[in-house]
């Protein structure tokens, strides 16, 4: 086991929900997610070297991100990102590509990719989610990373 992971990340300034009065989602959130899974990694003995972190423009680039992080044949990937709900129902499309596409990914490739996409109603739930009083999904993705690693080598 190599050890390496790549986390692809893509956390908006602007969010989908601007048109009812959320128009700023700060880089915190994803600050807050990325480095508690990444402490978690290093706390499991996953060398600060081995971690690389590419940053995408949008929630649907995270799909080919992450496609192209697997063609480095690392250990695992984790993609980050949080969609909030507008009031159109393209929160629903943007949604069901990105979680289908991560899938796909999962389905043609030996690397496995751990979704850690937030598809949250409000900047809110992102939050609480966040590291907030829902836990830390960070931390979560980081979790199945490890063990699905461990299945891939193992069985």
């Amino acid at each position: 086991m190599k050890n390496i992971f790549f986390i692809i990340i893509f956390f908006p300034l602007l969010t989908l929900a601007r048109d009812i009065g959320q128009t700023e989602i700060t880089t915190e959130e994803g600050i807050e997610v990325y480095q508690k899974e990444k402490y978690y990694l290093l706390k499991n003995n996953v060398k600060q070297a081995n971690i690389k972190v590419w940053y995408v423009p949008g929630s649907f680039e995270l799909v080919y991100g992450t496609k192209k992080a697997q063609s480095f044949d690392p250990d695992a990937v984790i993609a980050i990102g949080s969609i909030i709900q507008g009031q159109t129902k393209h929160f629903d499309f943007v949604c069901e590509a990105v979680s289908q596409g991560i899938k796909d990914l999962n389905v043609q490739s030996e690397v496995p990719v751990i979704f850690c996409v937030l598809t949250d109603h409000n900047l809110k739930q992102a939050q609480d989610r966040s590291g907030g009083k829902h836990g830390n999904k960070g931390v979560e993705a980081a979790v199945a990373a490890l063990k699905m690693i461990q299945l891939r080598h193992t069985h």
